[in-house]
């Protein structure tokens, strides 16, 4: 499993991170939390306030280590005071910060022991990012961990990478984790990444995301994050996520989703109150069909909205009210206990001018489980949805600024 630190170093925010040899399938969470930078407007208070929170998390994640917690702790501010991306763990006993010897840094990732359930309780009470109208955005993606020498790690599954220049992805065995993330305002690209979850070739994607998210929103409502008559968590999927059926499980929750469909998708209105006919007999479940590829099935969209971008040029928002997916028993839908849900919610086409890289886009068609969300509220979905791409920045931040994924293990056998 992971655990991580954060401290402002010359007036910046950095992460630390520690990795242990656990139960990574069930357990093992790897979480980075970025204390918040007092230039970047969103720490409240001063720069003592700010100091103070810091010191109590360094305390807090001191506490979190239950077995060579000194030897972690060095550990961890060695990896961020180290000159340049850690390439080998030996390394990391020559900085200054790492009191102890190279041997102590072994047995500190064999010996070491973090209290996971603590150190998440301790994410989730750190201050979020503020943002103007006091909603909790969280952006849910999957980063992999690249283990294509690590012959016998158990575990490893074939992990989509993206190459340069469209049409060069790869596939390259290692570690999937699915990583749930505060998302940041203003002009920053820096995420608070509260908990992230390995993925086994067993797991149920959806099921397994459903769970850690229900996790995660329980602690912060616990935390007092957010309270009744507060607007609405709002989370963000990108494509690959069935999120439809994530809007099913986590009905129960004070949670808003939003996730990007395919564009060959076919939802359906809602049905009319009696038979098309006009003849006596059963309503039927599903109305006309909106077929995305084609615009021959689109109606007029309830709201339009037109918005000028510095990065995208001019960006066109279209929504259409009460659309859903046309469910068959199968696949995960193939024991549900009575008739299948009709899960309703907003559709968006999301069309801009360019993309950096991309000058002739595709438009984007995103889903929202809020079956009919105000016309304001159109611009701030897909607006969110954009900013979800903030952590896909914080990862190589992560990964490849620190050098964590050349990460040489302990001698020790362990994956």
């Amino acid at each position: 499993m992971s655990g991580v630190s954060s401290v402002v170093w010359f007036g910046h925010r950095m992460m630390i991170f520690g990795f242990l040899p656990q139960n990574l399938k069930t357990q093992a969470v790897a979480v980075a939390f970025s204390m918040a930078w007092q230039a970047g407007g969103v720490e409240p208070g001063g720069d003592v306030a700010a100091l103070g929170r810091l010191v109590a998390f360094r305390r807090e994640l001191h506490r979190c280590f239950a077995a060579r917690a000194d030897a972690l702790f060095e550990l961890a501010d060695a990896v961020l005071c180290a000159d340049g991306p850690v390439k080998t763990l030996v390394g990391l006993s020559l900085a200054p910060e790492h009191r102890r010897g190279h041997g102590a840094l072994y047995d500190a990732l064999n010996a070491g022991r973090i209290d996971v359930a603590r150190l998440r309780w301790s994410l989730a009470a750190l201050p979020l990012p503020a943002w103007p109208d006091g909603r909790i955005r969280l952006a849910v993606d999957v980063s992999n961990w690249l283990r294509p020498d690590a012959a016998t790690s158990p575990g490893r599954m074939f992990c989509h990478v993206y190459g340069r220049g469209k049409g060069n992805a790869q596939m390259i065995p290692g570690w999937p984790y699915s990583v749930v993330a505060a998302l940041e305002s203003g002009r920053t690209s820096w995420t608070a990444v509260l908990d992230a979850l390995r993925l086994g070739p067993a797991d149920d994607v959806t099921e397994v995301t459903a769970a850690q998210v229900r996790e995660v929103v329980a602690r912060l409502l616990a935390a007092g994050q957010w309270r009744e008559g507060d607007p609405a968590i709002l989370i963000v999927f990108d494509a690959g996520y069935d999120i439809t059926r994530l809007a099913f499980l986590l009905a129960s929750l004070p949670v808003e989703l939003l996730g990007r469909i395919r564009s060959d998708r076919v939802l359906c209105f809602p049905p009319p109150p009696g038979r098309r006919d006009g003849r006596p007999g059963r309503r039927p479940r599903h109305g006309s069909e909106f077929r995305l590829a084609d615009e021959a099935t689109w109606p007029r969209p309830v709201v339009t909205t037109v918005t000028a971008t510095t990065r995208y040029g001019t960006a066109r928002a279209c929504s259409w009210r009460r659309l859903h997916p046309r469910l068959e028993r199968r696949d995960a839908w193939k024991h549900h206990d009575g008739d299948l849900p009709l899960i309703e919610g907003t559709l968006i086409r999301l069309a801009v001018d360019h993309l950096p890289g991309d000058r002739d886009p595709k438009p984007a068609w995103l889903w929202s489980s809020a079956a009919a969300p105000p016309a304001a509220e159109v611009n701030l979905l897909w607006q969110a949805f954009l900013r979800r791409f903030d952590l896909e920045t914080s990862k190589p931040q992560c990964c490849h600024t620190c050098g964590l994924l050349t990460f040489a293990r302990a001698p020790s056998g362990t994956p």
